[in-house]
Formats: structure tokens, C-alpha cells, sequence
């Protein structure tokens, strides 16, 4: 294969910026966090896709709450959750019914709900990725069409009993896959959140999917794949960050001692090729600008992880 060495080394130096700008802020120091302009002016994920914001909001909200759920009711949880993929609209849920489990879900007061916060002018989804808007089950509205998909998932096929029993998260991904509205770059988000939880313990680095902003990231980054797949290319990447980081000699902290897995990888071809937009204008995609400038948040997030990964930040 032949990469685009420039492009090349800039995916490691963009992981490697990215987390000292996470350890900067998490240690209190005050901004800027980098001389990098244009990580100063855009808003960019994290390197560790677990300490994005949606990401620690599904951990300390949905998933360890204090409360206990069965696996099937956190299975539901979670997947609602992450068709929104919006912290507000999971606190309209909330405060309307009190709780979200599979046994208290009522598909049309559900809707009752959220058509009247839509018709109020409120956002219902995330515009982070955008979710599959078909009308699937005839629905108008985008929301309606998702609620019915749960019905159908949880209550009429009983999906939740096949991904408690799947060995793997190919497996779990493939029935995720075989839904309308679900894609497979939906399917790939919602199985590594599904792993978050206790539900399951898949592998994380036997599987991955390159989503389409990956792609782009890829191509930009390689001139010839040779006949390597992109999910080749991000394996690739993951099996050899180590020695890349050493070559470049960028000293890249961990969260605990946990490397960058596959859907971290994934995630960075993503925020390459935004990053290559505005330092490599003249590489061409079906992108061409950064949507969103960078806008300090201030609440302090306290980071949390599954406790099966063992991690302390401190």
C-alpha cells in the first residue's frame, strides 16, 4: 500500500494533539489547550470516542445510573437512547414517564411526547451523524418511524434475546444490520454502546466498520490500499499505533492502559479528513468545510468508564 505521508503523519499527530487537549482540560489548565489553530477554531471528537460528551452521557445516564435493570430493559434503554443520540430528548422521556424500560414503553404516548416537543420547535435528534430518515414504516414524522422500529425490535421480534446470545459483536451486529433505519454505520455505533454495558462482553479488536466519514479520511491518507479493505486500513492503523507514535516521537497518554481500538481508529479517519478540509484544502471530498467552530462548554464533565475496563482517571 502507499500512503500519503503528510496525510499519513498527520492522522497520528491529530490523535496525539487531540488527547493532550483532553488531558489540558481535564487537568483544570486554562486555554488555550493548543497552538494548533485550527484545533483552537473547530470543534473536533475526542480521540477516545468513550470521553465524547453523548458518550459519557449514555454511561452515567442510561447505562450505571445507580439503578438496576434487566438486561433486556438496558438493551432497550440504550438503543432508544442512541436513535437520538440527544441528551435533551432522553430528559423529555424521563421527566414524562418517570423512567424508560421495555415494559413501560407505549409507542403512542411515546409519540404524544415527542411530536408535541417537535411541533414546540424543539430538536429531537443529534445532528453529530445523521440517522436514517426513510419513512420505513410510513410514518411522516422521522420520530414516529423510529418508535415504531423498537416496537418491532423489542416487542413484536424479540431482538433482545438474540443479542444476549450472540458470541460476538459481528454477530450482534449483523441483526442490528438487518433492520430498516439501520445501516451499517447506525449498527457499528450501537453495538460498541451495547458493549459499553454488562449486557455483553464482546472483543473490541475483532471487528469493525469504516464508516463514511472514515472513508474519506482513508482515501485522503492513502494514495494505493492495495487491494486492502478500509476496514484493513483501520485495523492497520491499530495494530501499529504504537511504533507510528514512537516514530514520530509523540509521547501519546493513554486512558489508563487502554490503546486506541478499532472504533477509536475509525473515528479518527473521521476527524482527519475535517481536519485536512481547512490544512489540506486542495485533497478534494464530497466535503468541503467544517460545519461546527469550537465552543468552550462550562460544566466540568467527571469522567466515567466501564468498569470492566478497569480505568482510573486521576
Amino acid at each position: 500500500m502507499k500512503v500519503r505521508e503528510e496525510v499519513y503523519n498527520l492522522y497520528w499527530y491529530f490523535a496525539w494533539e487531540r488527547q493532550n487537549i483532553f488531558w489540558k482540560k481535564l487537568k483544570g489548565e486554562a486555554s488555550p489547550w493548543t497552538d494548533d489553530p485550527i484545533l483552537r477554531e473547530y470543534k473536533f471528537c475526542n480521540s477516545y470516542r468513550v470521553n465524547d460528551r453523548v458518550s459519557q452521557y449514555l454511561l452515567k445516564n442510561v447505562i450505571y445510573n445507580g439503578k438496576k435493570y434487566s438486561k433486556e430493559d438496558m438493551l432497550f434503554r440504550i438503543i432508544l437512547f442512541k436513535l437520538f443520540n440527544k441528551e435533551s430528548t432522553w430528559e423529555l422521556l424521563i421527566n414524562n414517564f418517570k423512567d424508560i424500560t421495555l415494559e413501560g414503553f407505549n409507542m403512542e404516548e411515546y409519540s404524544k411526547v415527542l411530536t408535541k416537543a417537535k411541533n414546540e420547535g424543539i430538536k429531537l435528534y443529534n445532528d453529530a451523524y445523521i440517522s436514517c430518515a426513510t419513512k420505513a414504516f410510513g410514518y411522516d414524522y422521522k420520530h414516529d418511524n423510529h418508535l415504531a422500529l423498537l416496537h418491532k425490535m423489542f416487542l413484536e421480534d424479540l431482538v433482545q434475546d438474540k443479542i444476549i446470545k450472540s458470541k460476538s459483536m459481528e454477530e450482534a451486529f449483523n441483526i442490528l444490520r438487518s433492520y430498516p433505519l439501520i445501516g451499517n454505520f447506525m449498527a457499528y455505533q450501537l453495538v460498541t454502546d451495547i458493549n459499553y454495558s454488562e449486557v455483553v462482553d464482546f472483543r473490541e479488536d475483532e471487528f469493525t466498520i469504516a464508516g463514511p466519514g472514515s472513508i474519506r479520511g482513508i482515501r485522503k491518507c492513502f494514495i494505493d490500499r492495495d487491494g486492502l479493505s478500509y476496514e484493513d486500513i483501520i485495523r492497520y492503523m491499530y495494530e501499529n499505533q504504537e511504533q507510528e507514535f514512537k516514530r514520530l516521537g509523540l509521547d501519546f497518554k493513554r486512558i489508563g492502559n487502554r490503546p486506541l481500538e478499532l472504533i477509536d481508529c475509525q473515528n479518527i479517519f473521521c476527524e482527519l479528513d475535517k481536519y485536512c478540509r481547512v490544512k489540506l484544502p486542495d485533497l478534494k471530498s464530497n466535503r468541503v468545510k467544517i460545519k461546527k467552530k469550537y465552543i468552550p462548554k462550562d460544566d466540568k464533565i467527571d469522567y466515567v468508564y466501564p468498569p470492566k475496563w478497569q480505568i482510573e482517571i486521576k
